[in-house]
């Protein structure tokens, strides 16, 4: 599959490294430890153009890195500053008609898809994800990259085999995750001109919030199950048959969605009820799509030499510090 940059950003991505008067923003890593799970559910949702979670399989996943968080506006904004990169184009947003959304101009950095710079990113796409990833992996002599959807969902299910982490009711997601509950009904309704029942719980926050709000899982990963859905290096496949067994992202025999190259990307978003909020639940979206209506992504990293503690991601935990503060004192009023 593709990975779309364009000449100028490649150009810039040539640069010397990181040599601005801030500090490069590197992600806040955990190492999940490898192991065998068994990935996919008969529960969700079956429709014939849609990725379903079946047949349930046994994987094994390889030791690996994975961000705290989901990469933020900040993040992403070093990056476009740094390279003059455009992550321009329609995006999709939330509207008041039949299917609920529709595009519009508004990008990644517009206030109302960027509150602050420790938002998730949105209207990224799997495209943009891999040229911030490229630029770096340069600036950090780091190897970055996607997770596979087998990673994404080990990970997400942190060792749990009930309908989310933290066991069966919805009801306790508003503790782990940022999805569709009684905050957000009122915005979200406004938006879609839709009456839809929300989960029976307050998270807090109307749309997205700030990264790592919420408890984390039992493998120290915020986020993984609402706030936005999260992008995966593995192209679209309707079903599981045929899918690695050894926990490598699937990139061949892609299957397109109306003629368009599509990928996975895994997660709840502030948008999610409880089917969508689950670790086994699958969306798509195209390559070169942008969205606001919950898509991110984050980072992964094959382990290598020292595995134990992070270096290099103080000046973004010392900014995220300050600004959950400031979040938490804004819920307090």
């Amino acid at each position: 599959m593709k990975k779309t940059v364009s000449l100028l950003s490649m150009l810039l991505l040539g640069c010397p490294l990181w040599a601005a008067a801030d500090p490069l923003l590197l992600p806040s890593m955990v190492t999940i430890k490898g192991g065998e799970f068994s990935m996919g559910s008969t529960a969700n949702p079956k429709d014939a153009d849609y990725p379903a979670s079946e047949p349930v399989h046994r994987v094994g996943v390889k030791s690996y890195r994975l961000s705290r968080y989901e990469t933020t506006v900040g993040q992403f904004r070093q990056f476009v500053e740094a390279t003059g990169y455009k992550a321009d184009g329609d995006c999709w947003k939330l509207a008041a008609n039949d299917w609920g959304m529709d595009n519009g101009k508004d990008g990644w950095n517009a206030p109302v898809n960027a509150p602050g710079d420790y938002h998730p990113v949105m209207c990224v796409s799997w495209d943009d994800a891999h040229a911030y990833l490229q630029w770096l992996s340069q600036q950090s002599g780091r190897r970055f990259r996607l997770p596979s959807e087998a990673e994404w969902e080990y990970a997400a299910r942190a060792g749990g085999t009930t309908r989310y982490p933290h066991g069966d009711d919805p009801a306790g997601l508003c503790k782990h995750a940022n999805v569709f509950d009684r905050s957000g009904k009122p915005a979200i309704t406004r938006l879609t001109g839709k009456d839809r029942q929300e989960i029976a719980c307050d998270d807090g926050a109307a749309l997205t919030t700030v990264v790592g709000m919420y408890a984390a899982n039992a493998y120290g990963l915020h986020d993984m199950l609402g706030n936005v859905g999260e992008i995966v290096e593995d192209c679209q496949h309707l079903t599981y048959d045929g899918a690695p067994g050894d926990g490598s992202a699937w990139t061949s025999d892609c299957k397109p969605f109306h003629g368009s190259a599509m990928v996975i990307h895994r997660g709840g978003n502030y948008n999610s009820g409880p089917v969508g909020a689950s670790p086994a639940y699958r969306g798509h979206t195209g390559t070169d799509n942008r969205s606001s209506v919950g898509e991110g992504f984050r980072i992964a990293e094959d382990v290598a030499g020292d595995a134990g503690k992070d270096a290099g991601a103080s000046a973004f935990e010392a900014g995220l510090a300050k600004a959950q503060a400031t979040e938490r004192g804004r819920r307090a009023k």
